[in-house]
């Protein structure tokens, strides 16, 4: 069975203020800058992190999941928050480290993936494993 190729167009990605919005429409300026940070440099940051990080599928499919509308609201927000921490500079342990520097981003975006594992779905994984060949990311295996 052939899978279905996605492109950006098929699978909508909210708006970063969008995406910050909760059921009635309130918007957290807070989260939306985090959103906003998070679309900004997502795709350079996996870029350096996708040789230390055995996760880094997982991560991309929850981007895609943290910006898909039919995502519920907290799950939504929840990988926002964990996905700005990924991308910003300013961690625990900084990220140019090399082996040490995404350790921190590691444990946190994995006990948020397991989190919200249920709503993570095939066509998030999908989506995030053609985004990366888009993009030229290679996972060392």
């Amino acid at each position: 069975m052939a899978h279905k190729h996605y492109s950006e167009d098929e699978i909508e990605l909210l708006p970063p203020e969008k995406a910050a919005e909760d059921e009635q429409g309130n918007r957290d300026s807070s989260m939306a800058r985090k959103a906003a940070n998070v679309r900004k440099k997502f795709w350079s940051v996996v870029r350096k992190a996708a040789r230390q990080m055995p996760i880094i599928e997982d991560v991309v499919a929850a981007y895609y999941c943290a910006f898909d509308p039919e995502t519920p609201v907290k799950v939504r927000l929840t990988l926002i928050g964990a996905l700005a921490y990924f991308v910003l500079p300013l961690d625990a342990i900084p990220d140019m480290i090399f082996g040490l520097g995404f350790a921190d981003d590691i444990a946190l975006l994995t006990y948020v993936i397991k989190t919200v594992h249920g709503n993570i779905t095939e066509k998030h994984r999908l989506r995030a494993k053609q985004a990366m060949a888009e993009h030229d990311v290679h996972v060392e295996r």
